[in-house]
């Protein structure tokens, strides 16, 4: 699997991809020969890409396009979000699932919201699955999704190097090298690792046709998955879908590069805090308060 083998003991290993035998029968000879995306040339890629897209039209009757947006040089993304106007209502995490090509039974999102008491930062003590009106008076409301780390221990533990940290901070995923393993998942102390047990089941008028070979492509069967800030839009020039859908106006999006940013004026003008900053993983995700 991938050269795996030296790597895992043999009984980790086993253990780990059990879940992926029944998947493992089913794959083309194409997607298993598949080398990794930091060794396809541009001719190979294009390959891959048309076949994906072919793949997509012969299992689920829609047609879309794949692409590979590249970093664009100089820009390095961050994002804020401010906790005293987020509402709880959810919205980001509805636009992700939608955004993404989620498995619509599971309800999937790279979003959790925690609601979560005043006073205090004991997420142990939120609740991600809270069903009344919102917001309450005597709560306050939390998304947490991928923080995209400058030091990201899920890549440090992925025995493929099916993840890695792109130059403009992404972290992302080669779907058809990961093998299912879920190390990165146990290694995330953000919970921000998705793991696909199943086929993904989405209707074919559901599908956002607009994908990226990178992140919102539909997800294999027995991979992880995670955020990518939408790279797929963002780094054609478009804010991220979870961002778009907040009727609140709480999520800052932008390039930590420049100066002139929304969100480098943000962290230097508001009380700005890091999520377990004392983990000293350097997350490129922030959240402020206005007073």
């Amino acid at each position: 699997m991938k050269g795996v083998g030296a790597t895992l003991g043999t009984a980790a290993f086993a253990r780990a991809i059990a879940p992926l035998t029944e998947w493992a029968a089913n794959i083309s000879a194409d997607e298993f020969l598949q080398r990794h995306y930091k060794e396809l040339s541009l001719v190979d890629l294009n390959i891959v890409l048309r076949r994906l897209e072919k793949e997509t039209k012969d299992d689920y009757g829609a047609e879309v396009t794949i692409s590979d947006p590249k970093p664009q040089e100089g820009v390095k993304f961050g994002y804020a979000l401010n906790l005293s106007v987020c509402n709880g209502c959810r919205k980001c995490a509805e636009a992700c699932h939608i955004e993404n090509n989620h498995d619509r039974p599971s309800h999937q999102s790279y979003i959790r919201v925690f609601e979560m008491q005043k006073g205090t930062m004991d997420m142990e003590q939120g609740n991600v699955n809270y069903d009344k009106p919102v917001p309450q008076p005597d709560k306050f409301y939390m998304p947490v999704q991928c923080q995209q780390c400058e030091h990201p221990p899920c890549v440090d533990v992925c025995p493929v190097e099916a993840t890695w940290k792109e130059p403009d901070g992404i972290v992302v995923v080669d779907y058809n090298w990961c093998i299912g393993c879920r190390y990165c998942e146990a290694a995330c102390p953000y919970h921000a690792r998705r793991f696909n047990w199943t086929k993904p089941e989405i209707p074919k008028e559901e599908i956002n046709p607009d994908q990226g070979y990178l992140s919102n492509r539909i997800r294999p069967q027995g991979t992880m998955e995670k955020c990518t800030f939408c790279l797929h839009r963002t780094r054609n020039g478009r804010l991220p879908a979870c961002l778009e859908a907040c009727p609140t106006g709480a999520r800052v999006f932008g390039n930590l590069l420049d100066p002139k940013s929304e969100i480098r004026w943000v962290l230097e003008h508001k009380r700005v805090f890091i999520l377990k900053e004392d983990l000293g993983l350097k997350p490129q995700f922030f959240y402020f308060f206005d007073s």
